[in-house]
């Protein structure tokens, strides 16, 4: 009887997709995964991630390595995003891209990841070296969005405005919002034979999880 393989050799034999779920600020769990994956020299075919998987998804996709994503994302301190909406700063601030309908703006969100996306010169999501899908709620026809085009911190931002604490992100005329909301997992941007790897983070809030997130488990390896 031969032994039974390891998940990396699962994952080297053919092509793979990484999907990370949504979990509030749980982003810097998902960069455990993606140092795993460097260190074992496994590279996905391309990145899916939802709200904390898009914030850590996208900028790795985007070229910048896990060690270093993992230093900056584990670093964050309350005043690197604090930036109510009742401050005189935010209300002086007419020209920021975020609607106002949150304890946020995310103003200081769109600056860490301008910082960090401008050291590895990605503005749009096809500049990436990794494809990236970012899943996005859409509030106006209640569901989700993949976006695998198109400004990369917006689509990062709206898929990671958790409602009440931000406020939704105006993409392409729509208010787009936390892509948890419809689809935490991140399925929507997988096709039905998708070889995938997924890290799931555990769902921590009070509120009653939407309908159709309950196969959170469906094509997790």
């Amino acid at each position: 009887m031969s032994a039974p393989r390891s998940h990396g050799e699962w994952l080297a034999e053919q092509p793979f997709t990484l999907v990370l779920s949504a979990g509030f600020f749980g982003f810097y769990a998902h960069t455990g995964v993606l140092l795993a994956l460097e260190q074992s020299g496994l590279r996905p075919r391309r990145v899916v991630g939802t709200s904390a998987g898009a914030i850590a998804g996208g900028m790795w996709a985007a070229g910048l390595p896990a060690s270093q994503l993992a230093a900056t994302l584990a670093s964050l301190r309350r005043d690197d995003f604090w930036d109510p909406t009742w401050s005189r700063q935010s209300r002086e601030a007419r020209d920021d891209p975020g609607t106002p309908l949150g304890l946020l703006r995310g103003r200081k969100l769109d600056e860490l990841l301008a910082t960090s996306l401008a050291e590895v010169g990605v503005e749009h999501i096809e500049d990436c070296p990794l494809p990236f899908a970012a899943v996005t709620h859409e509030l106006r026809r209640r569901r989700p969005v993949v976006h695998e085009r198109g400004p990369i911190r917006p689509a990062i931002r709206a898929s990671a405005a958790l409602p009440v604490m931000f406020g939704p992100v105006r993409i392409a005329g729509s208010l787009h919002a936390d892509g948890g909301i419809s689809d935490r997992p991140g399925f929507s941007a997988l096709a039905d034979d998708e070889r995938c790897l997924y890290h799931h983070l555990p769902h921590q809030s009070r509120w009653p999880r939407p309908s159709g997130n309950d196969d959170d488990e469906r094509r997790s390896t």
